[in-house]
């Protein structure tokens, strides 16, 4: 008896646990992904409005100072409902984002 008020118990508890789950989960609309030997891009967008996009470039392919160059985007939703945005670029120069300030 005491084994099945167990059972009985611990299925009330993972009932409940399954059916408290969160109901905002973020989801995946779109993504797209791409790499090549000269770079790579990719972007996606989720179900909360957050968007990224980036692509990245090889310079000076195989020599000495090879490197690369990365191009891209983030946007999100905050709590207040404004959409930020911050454009980057990544490359021999260090990481330079640009566009809005982030939220306080």
């Amino acid at each position: 008896m005491m084994k099945l008020m167990l059972v009985v118990g611990s299925l009330a508890v993972l009932l409940a646990l399954a059916t408290a789950r969160p109901q905002n989960e973020v989801e995946v609309q779109e993504y797209e992904s791409n790499v090549d030997l000269d770079g790579y891009k990719f972007s996606y967008k989720l179900s909360d409005g957050t968007t990224r996009t980036e692509e990245g470039v090889i310079k000076n392919a195989g020599q000495e100072n090879e490197s690369i160059s990365i191009r891209g985007s983030v946007s999100w939703v905050a709590p207040d409902g404004q959409t930020y945005t911050i454009n980057f670029v990544a490359d021999e120069n260090g990481f330079q984002p640009e566009g809005a300030h982030l939220p306080k």
